[in-house]
């Protein structure tokens, strides 16, 4: 009530005010009034007195306006700069060039270098005048200005002008507008003063605009010539030359005719100014254009998609710090090592071009897929073309059977459709540095970075860190559990069953076995155990920290979407033996001059992991390359040294995976296709073991051959005792010490006795006859204090194939010895898993 009584009360009071306020307005109209009335008499019946002073004011009032545009044209600081500019130079550590940040697809040329043809036919065409004036072009601007007020418009720019509206298109602007000819006319007076004629020239052939992405008269005559600017006869300069009027009116690909009359007329005005004899002009005239058309594009590079993500984060830098990444010669060395990068390549299109091929026959892509016509369609459905039938009123069999019948359509589907996919990343763990980056088979085919954008499920590489969160509780590898069917409720009321290739064997499993095998029912059980937020949470600490992980039982097989990189820099911590190092790209950012401007010391590292539980874990995964999953490794590829790894493979051989390790070098590579719902169609092919590791293996051996990669570098896993067991040692030397001190000792000599040497332990037991396997004690996991031992119980192998890459059983489970080459222990990440759609589409 008191809110509603005061907006009264205020509505009251505006309106006692209104009408003193209307008075006061019309006493102060009625003052101005008489000297309006006067003002528009003298307009209406001017003097000469009156026309005298406005013709003198009216280039005062201009005079004023151009002062105040000054300001707002380009400074001299910026044109100076614009005549020494430079992209920024990106170099690998080893100092060989990545890259050029170049504003457009250009190739600067001295002026010396481009035909005296070109130069001709530009100052004959758009500029006769230009070595005569400065800038402005008094009395073109004039007839230009005479014949646009009689209804001619045309053109006065000098090629200064069109210099200054090229370089500073934001500045000055293209509206047809006094301010925009004033701004443009100031930027040329300031050009003529900083540049010479020869300068303003090769600027301006170096920057003028030429369609398809050529900037610049080198990559026109590339384009449409396929010769450089110094090779030019006159015929094709008058073309590229004609083309500067209109670029798009005057395209001599899509409109030839209009292209051939400006052409001829460029070659009339080089025989008006002194350029061409006419006898030449009547000759030339009459031939034809003979466009030679090929679209340029600009080098990929040894690098180019860590070039392409290093372009986004420097030109953050580069704002923040008042630097342009096109202009300023910034020289920027980065973490790529040129070798390994290279290394990497090689390998990364040699495993792709053999996959392809399988891929190839697996979907008869020839043929246009006709090994998969029920995919087809269902891609087909998914075009442009498809949902134009339909909106053109067709029903859904008759739109299909259309572009169904586009035989070009169906072929370009199933060939990008059944496109295999491939990545690979290597990194120092010691410091984060980025050594080899290859975002896909082809950066010209595609450039998407699956690297750092694409998010696919990892699979059995995720499983490290399921055996990590179990080290760091106090589990050993030698605990034991039963691999047994396993279903674990899941909210809503479903139950998860993980599966393995063969069926449980109810025998117990050690954690170093099953980690080693990629035993999924056993990784299920431990994830129960240590519970998946543990796991989630230990994961995001030590790398994976961008892509969101769904704290669910079926975590444990890699059912959340990850990048190979966040993969990569995770297992950096593994092989960091605990700490974490942000990844890096960048060490040095320097000026045109060589001055330092930002150093980049390595990010300290993190313990993520407690070390202890980090050798643990490296020590397990040693492993998998040794007699495991990843074997084919040594026995393949040979590679030597201190290394562990995992491989991995997600449900239906979508994705395949391999990370390996070294103390110096962390390596990984994903394979696939860019659809989730296309695989290889091969239980062999599609697994991580024979898609992905072989690049790792490729890559890594090329390493060590080149000596990139010391061999003799260990991991230091060896455990140190702590305190309570360094005091008991102690204790127990001084308590033997003490007992053979005794008298009774000391009167019955005793004849000195060789020192006992003890064999050493098998990690894994022998192979259990059948006998042994029906009578073993078969231990449940709840009946395991503390956390995973089992008291008593020896590990047993598990029979059968123990991993889903071998499809039918008949390999042994596990070996104390490794497996050869041709025949790689299986991956269980393939096997087929019962209720998990749940908890995101799992796959192992």
């Amino acid at each position: 009530m008191v809110g509603l009584r005061l907006s009264r009360q205020t509505v009251a009071s505006v309106k006692r005010l209104i009408p003193s306020f209307l008075a006061a307005l019309d006493k102060g109209l009625t003052c101005i009034n008489p000297h309006i009335a006067q003002a528009l008499w003298h307009l209406r019946h001017p003097t000469r007195r009156g026309v005298a002073w406005a013709c003198a004011a009216l280039p005062v009032l201009l005079l004023l306006y151009v002062l105040l545009l000054i300001p707002f044209t380009p400074g001299i600081g910026d044109i100076r700069k614009a005549k020494i500019e430079q992209p920024a130079r990106i170099l690998s550590a080893d100092g060989k060039l990545l890259a050029e940040f170049k504003p457009s697809n250009r190739e600067w040329v001295k002026l010396k270098d481009i035909s005296p043809n070109v130069v001709s036919a530009l100052i004959a065409t758009e500029d006769h005048r230009f070595y005569q004036h400065f800038g402005l072009d008094w009395r073109r601007t004039a007839s230009a200005a005479l014949h646009t007020f009689s209804g001619d418009r045309q053109g006065g720019s000098t090629i200064t002008q069109q210099l200054a509206r090229n370089l500073y298109p934001d500045e000055i602007g293209r509206a047809p507008t006094l301010t925009r000819k004033l701004k443009e006319a100031i930027t040329a007076f300031k050009i003529e003063a900083l540049y010479s004629k020869d300068e303003i020239l090769e600027t301006y052939l170096n920057t003028v605009p030429f369609l398809y992405n050529a900037y610049g008269i080198e990559m026109a005559a590339r384009t449409y010539f396929d010769k450089s600017a110094s090779d030019l006869n006159v015929l094709e300069s008058a073309t590229l030359t004609g083309m500067l009027k209109g670029n798009s009116y005057y395209n001599p690909v899509l409109n030839p005719e209009r292209a051939l009359d400006r052409r001829n007329t460029v070659l009339a005005q080089m025989v008006k100014y002194g350029k061409l004899t006419p006898a030449a002009y009547e000759t030339l005239k009459r031939r034809p254009l003979r466009i030679d058309f090929e679209r340029q594009t600009e080098p990929p590079g040894p690098a180019p998609h860590f070039a392409q993500q290093l372009r986004k984060w420097l030109a953050a830098w580069a704002d923040r710090n008042d630097y342009n990444i096109y202009s300023d010669g910034l020289v920027v060395r980065t973490t790529i090592d040129s070798r390994l990068q290279n290394m990497a390549t090689q390998a990364v299109t040699l495993q792709g071009k053999q996959l392809q091929g399988i891929a190839n026959s697996a979907w008869g892509t020839r043929s246009g897929c006709s090994n998969g016509r029920d995919l087809l369609q269902t891609f087909l459905r998914e075009t442009p073309e498809f949902r134009a039938a339909k909106d053109a009123g067709l029903s859904d069999d008759d739109a299909l059977k259309r572009v169904a019948s586009d035989h070009d359509l169906v072929k370009s589907v199933c060939e990008t459709k059944t496109r295999v996919q491939a990545d690979f990343l290597a990194m120092d763990p010691r410091n984060g540095q980025i050594r080899a980056w290859v975002g896909s088979r082809d950066f010209s085919q595609d450039p998407f970075d699956h690297v750092q954008q694409a998010r696919r499920q990892p699979g059995s590489t995720f499983k490290p860190f399921v055996y990590a969160a179990a080290f760091e509780a106090g589990a050993k590898p030698s605990d034991t559990l039963v691999d047994k069917p396993v279903e674990i409720p899941l909210a809503g009321g479903e139950v998860w069953r993980p599966s393995d290739e063969d069926e449980p064997s109810e025998r117990a499993i050690s954690l170093r076995d099953a980690l080693a095998f990629s035993r999924n029912r056993i990784t299920a059980q431990v994830m129960e155990t240590v519970g998946p937020n543990k796991v989630a949470r230990l994961a995001r600490a030590m790398g994976v920290r961008d892509s969101e992980l769904d704290p669910v039982p079926s975590l444990a097989l890699g059912t959340s979407p990850v990048t190979l990189k966040e993969m990569v820099s995770a297992y950096g911590t593994i092989a960091n033996l605990g700490g974490y190092v942000e990844p890096v790209m960048v060490t040095r950012i320097e000026d045109r001059n060589g001055e330092v401007l930002a150093d980049f010391a390595p990010a300290p590292s993190r313990q993520e992991l407690p070390a202890d539980a980090a050798r643990t874990l490296v020590d397990v995964m040693r492993d998998v390359v040794s007699r495991g999953t990843g074997s084919s490794i040594r026995g393949r590829f040979g590679v030597r040294g201190d290394v562990a790894g995992k491989t991995g493979t997600t449900q239906g051989n979508a994705d395949g995976w391999f990370i390996l390790i070294h103390p110096q070098l962390v390596a990984g590579a994903w394979v696939g296709f860019n659809d989730s719902r296309v695989t290889l169609r091969s239980d062999y092919w599609g697994q991580g073991a024979h898609s992905a590791l072989p690049i790792v293996g490729d890559f890594f051996q090329r390493a060590q051959r080149s000596r990139l990669v010391d061999t003799h570098v260990k991991f230091d896993t060896a455990q140190e005792p702590g305190w309570f067991a360094e005091r008991t040692g102690r204790l127990r030397e001084w308590l033997q010490q003490w007992l053979a001190a005794s008298p009774a000792k000391r009167e019955k000599p005793v004849a000195p006795r060789s020192p006992v040497r003890r064999a050493p332990v098998e990690t894994v037991a022998p192979q259990a006859s059948a006998a042994s396997a029906v009578s073993e004690t078969v231990v449940e996991p709840r009946d395991l204090p503390p956390l995973l031992q089992a008291p008593g119980s020896t590990p047993a192998p598990a029979s059968g194939a123990v991993d889903g890459e071998a499809r039918g059983g008949g390999a042994p489970a596990i070996a104390p010895t490794p497996t050869p080459d041709d025949v790689v222990p299986p991956d269980a990440d393939s096997a087929p898993t019962e209720g998990a759609a749940t908890n995101g589409g799992a796959a192992h």
